[in-house]
Parts: C-alpha cells; structure tokens; sequence
C-alpha cells in the first residue's frame, strides 16, 4: 500500500511517528497523523485546511483540543456525556490520575513505562486510517494516496481526532466539497 503514497502521505507517516516518539509513546495513533498533517504546508491537505479556515498559522488551538482529548485518554465527548449519565465525572478522574501520575497519565504517551527502543508501531486506530485512506483513494479514482486521503480518514472515522476537526469546522463533507468540487482538476 505505502508504494501508492505520495511524497506528502509519506511525510505525515514520517512525522507521525516522530510526533509519538517526542511524546515518548510506543505507539502511533490517529492523533499522530493528525498532528503530522497540521504541520504540513504547500500540500493538498493543507490547502484544504486552509480553505476551511485553518491556515497553518492558526492550527494552534486545534493541537490543543487534540492534547486535551489526549489527556482524558482519547474519549471523545460523546464518550464523556455517556459517562457522566451513568454518574462518572471523566475531568474528575483525570485530575486524580494527573495528581497521582503527573499531567498526561492517561494521555498513553509515557516516556517511563519501560518500552523498547526503536521506532514505535502503529496502532490499530492508525493502521484503520492509513486503510481508510486506501478506499478513499479509490473511491474517488485517485491512483495515489495524498495526504488528503489521510485527512479525509481521519473525519471519517468517530474518534477524537475527528472530533477535534469538526469542531473547527473540518468535516468529512466540507473537505470533500472542498476536494472534489466540480471543475477542480484533481492531483493523480
């Protein structure tokens, strides 16, 4: 499959596993290619950020929701709200974990828990994505998978990743629209 990436595709895989290295995680997550993806500029993925109004100067505050819903350990708010009906207070945990672990305990990204040295692997959550970026790609008749491909995964699939760029205003149909206008040549 990597043999269909493109320079950029190859560049958020890259930088999401440097992205987990420096948070000292074993393992890369949808919120790595995420974070990966926010770094890129003068690609297809960051024009499309851009044109829903994330230019790369202002995707500061979605690396910070994305650090927060890392550290309630990647539960979404729909996660929380259902937790809280049955009576469990997710920010009150945290907080606990947090003054009993340190801040980012349950973030999973734990330079101290005694993992192997070498790059980290990627996760189930994560290697869904790079598949999901795969039938994207092929659904629209792309021959290579973009980075675009990968953030229209990410928006695809319920997860806090997802979560984050919807509240920003990054959807699955906003960046298709954006991507796959008609009378927009498309890059193949």
């Amino acid at each position: 499959m990597f043999e269909r990436f493109t320079k950029d595709a190859r560049e958020v895989v890259r930088g999401a596993v440097a992205s987990c290295q420096e948070a000292g995680g074993g393992t890369v997550g949808p919120e790595h290619l995420l974070l990966a993806l926010l770094d890129r500029e003068a690609s297809r993925g960051s024009f499309a950020l851009a044109a829903l109004g994330l230019p790369v100067e202002n995707r500061q505050p979605v690396r910070e929701a994305l650090d927060e819903a890392r550290r309630r350990a990647g539960l979404s708010r729909a996660d929380t709200d259902a937790l809280a009906d049955l009576g469990i207070d997710v920010t009150a945990i945290v907080s606990r974990v947090e003054e009993a672990h340190g801040v980012g305990a349950m973030s999973g990204d734990r330079p101290d828990r005694g993992r192997r040295t070498g790059r980290p692997g990627f996760g189930r959550d994560a290697k869904s994505v790079l598949e999901t970026s795969l039938r994207i790609a092929l659904a629209h008749r792309d021959r290579h998978i973009g980075d675009e491909h990968l953030l229209l995964a990410l928006t695809a699939r319920p997860g806090s990743s997802a979560e984050v760029l919807a509240d920003h205003g990054v959807t699955h149909t906003s960046l298709t629209r954006v991507l796959y206008s008609e009378g927009e040549a498309r890059a193949g």
